[in-house]
């Protein structure tokens, strides 16, 4: 998901924000949870029942590796990244870790005028490259391809106005979201 954020406080043109689309909320992904091995531990129980002593190990195992692969996608569902983009500096900054928050450390920062964007093909998916300098980055990796196009026709956009060679065409709202 992209959202946008024309004019911010502090002359910073626009600000991309970028984070991949939930589907579950926490509460259902515990209900999923609670579904899937509940399932499975009936399934044991009533294996152990009919003599298979080794049900419900094995019915302990097949929870925690559910419950391992169900947290692992919520924390990659927590996943975000800010870009700012003005007249003098575009930087990319990762905020799912909290002490690259904290510090206001970017992943990448250059002038406008000196950055390349590249859409590069992987396969079937388009890859958002950022590139100044000799140092170079993706952006958007966890969006899906379409919104990735989308991401790179607004940053096309937002380095242009940046850079002088195209008039401001940002919606007057606060928050716009695609």
């Amino acid at each position: 998901m992209i959202e946008q954020h024309p004019a911010m406080a502090g002359g910073t043109a626009i600000r991309l924000v970028l984070r991949p689309p939930r589907v579950l909320s926490g509460r259902q992904f515990g209900a999923l949870f609670a579904l899937l091995s509940g399932t499975m531990w009936v399934v044991a129980l009533l294996g152990a029942w009919q003599g298979n002593v080794f049900a419900p190990p094995f019915a302990l195992a097949h929870s925690l590796i559910v419950a391992g692969a169900l947290r692992w996608v919520w924390r990659l569902g927590e996943r975000r990244e800010q870009i700012d983009v003005d007249a003098t500096a575009i930087s990319v900054r990762r905020l799912d870790d909290p002490a690259a928050v904290a510090d206001g450390r970017t992943v990448f920062q250059a002038h406008p005028c000196w950055v390349r964007l590249t859409v590069g093909q992987a396969g079937h998916e388009p890859h958002v490259l950022l590139d100044s300098k000799g140092v170079r980055v993706e952006v958007g990796g966890f969006l899906a391809p379409l919104e990735r196009e989308e991401l790179a026709g607004k940053l096309q956009e937002a380095l242009q106005v940046a850079a002088g060679r195209a008039k401001a065409a940002y919606p007057n709202d606060a928050t716009s979201q695609t």
